[in-house]
């Protein structure tokens, strides 16, 4: 067994045992302890977490409702008159759809004129029931509240409007802005914690009007002083100390409710949170299932990315070794394993092959005037010219510095052919035009080229002496050539 083969066994044994061990344990745990449990840690625990996403789900569309009040944007076109609407139409239009929200609005105190993403909806008047929200929330003196109502908007869907006053420096009421959310998305909301918790949730007023709940047909229409069983508890919810959660136990039939709830300051409602002591083990026994499903998937997912990973890094570790770091060619390592192969065909079949050994011309030059990043880049630049310029059976490698050595699967004549290819591109290439443009007059960035052909009794030693020979005397002739050993 391989060790890699090893590793992943080991793991998957630690994972599997450790995962079912703790499953059963905390199962054993549970069903001992459930009604213990539910009154003095699942209820309060629960009870938070829902309160910490309730405000993490509400407390968003308040932040904005709070950022529109306080919009210079909004108080300017206040100041200016109101006049232009197209502007306001356009500026809750944004809001709405930029956050994903039900609907937005603004109520001048000038006008009294209701606006909102399409437009003038209507002037709020005393007299018509649906605007009561408008006068009960400046009367009030809040700055923001919550508000479940119908749209007038909208068809009259339920929402939940969250109202935010708007004022001048001085403090002077400008008008209420904000923005609403469908009741169905507070109720899928609902309907989520319920899920997931398997405890009846919902919200109600101070007056325990239910306010918020899964079932819509319950929403400001059921009063929890009416409640069967938990109307006995309903004065004693209500009047409880809203700094601190409190818990709470009633008898519906034969069944025993225990029951928690927490006064949200920031909504002025309660959540109430439930859990029928029946339905504690069979949660028990779901939670245990539940763990061992996802323990299994978490365990083939580890596993799955730990098997990715191996194989990630050991083909990382391949490459390293095996390429140029900065060009990300073949390096000498890479490049000798190549000639071995050569000269082991050469000696079964005598196929031909030949060595290119080249060298940037004055690229101390480019070193000393440009910086060493820009002679980088010149290396790089003349790589990716020289593999452009080699076929597919061929291999160059970074030699050492600016030298670079292609195998060419060939006699000297074809390995002269691409070396003159690759002198041309280099010499004509776009990166030697901007060299020579920053550097001193006269600078050209080119390659000479010395080419080598394996004769037998060579090893690659002096084959590539005869190479760095023969490059050597292309540069005592002028440089920017080709010469054939």
């Amino acid at each position: 067994m391989s060790l890699r083969l090893k590793l992943i066994s080991a793991l998957t044994t630690i994972l599997v045992v450790a995962f079912i061990s703790v499953s059963l344990f905390n199962y054993n745990v549970s069903r001992d302890s459930a009604r213990d449990e539910i009154q003095h840690s699942a209820l309060p625990l629960t009870r938070d977490n829902i309160y910490s996403e309730m405000q993490s789900g509400l407390m968003r569309p308040l932040f904005v409702s709070s950022l529109m009040a306080n919009d210079i944007f909004l108080k300017d076109w206040v100041a200016e008159g109101e006049t232009d609407v197209v502007q306001i139409m356009r500026y809750l239009g944004e809001i709405r759809e930029k956050y994903g929200f039900f609907t937005s609005f603004f109520v001048s105190a000038k006008t009294s004129d209701y606006f909102y993403y399409d437009g003038v909806l209507k002037t709020v008047s005393k007299h018509d029931r649906h605007d009561v929200w408008y006068y009960d929330f400046v009367d009030s003196g809040l700055p923001y509240d919550f508000d479940v109502d119908s749209n007038e908007a909208a068809d009259d869907i339920l929402t939940i409007f969250i109202n935010h006053r708007v004022e001048d420096r001085d403090g002077n009421l400008l008008g209420v802005t904000g923005v609403g959310l469908k009741m169905d998305q507070v109720a899928g909301l609902l309907k989520t914690f319920t899920e997931k918790y398997s405890k009846n949730i919902f919200l109600v007023d101070p007056e325990g009007v239910v306010q918020a709940h899964t079932d819509k047909n319950l929403i400001e229409k059921l009063n929890i002083n009416d409640v069967p069983g938990l109307g006995s508890i309903a004065r004693e919810v209500l009047d409880m100390d809203r700094k601190n959660p409190a818990l709470f136990k009633y008898k519906n039939g034969d069944e025993t409710v225990h029951l928690t709830a927490r006064f949200i300051p920031e909504f002025h409602w309660f959540l109430i949170v439930e859990q029928n002591e029946s339905i504690a083990m069979k949660a028990a026994r779901d939670n245990f299932i539940r763990t061992l499903s996802i323990g299994a998937l978490a365990t083939l997912l580890i596993i799955f990315l730990s098997i990715i990973s191996i194989n990630h890094f050991q083909v990382r570790l391949e490459v390293q070794a095996n390429t140029d770091e900065l060009t990300g060619i073949a390096n000498r390592r890479s490049f000798e394993r190549r000639v071995d192969s050569a000269m082991s065909k050469y000696s079964k079949n005598g196929s031909p092959f030949s060595v290119v050994l080249l060298d940037i011309d004055g690229f101390k030059a480019v070193n000393d005037t440009c910086g060493h990043n820009e002679g980088d880049r010149v290396i790089k630049e003349v790589s990716g010219v020289i593999d452009s310029s080699i076929r597919d059976s061929d291999i160059c490698a970074r030699w050492g510095g600016d030298e670079f050595i292609i195998l060419v699967h060939g006699d000297s004549e074809q390995a002269a052919i691409i070396a003159e290819r690759i002198r041309s591109s280099v010499e004509n290439t776009s990166v030697c035009a901007e060299i020579s443009e920053k550097a001193v007059e006269g600078m050209i960035v080119t390659v000479s080229c010395g080419v080598a052909q394996y004769i037998v009794g060579d090893t690659l030693d002096s084959l590539n002496i005869r190479a760095d020979n023969a490059m050597y005397e292309s540069k005592d002739k002028g440089k920017n050539r080709v010469v054939v050993a």
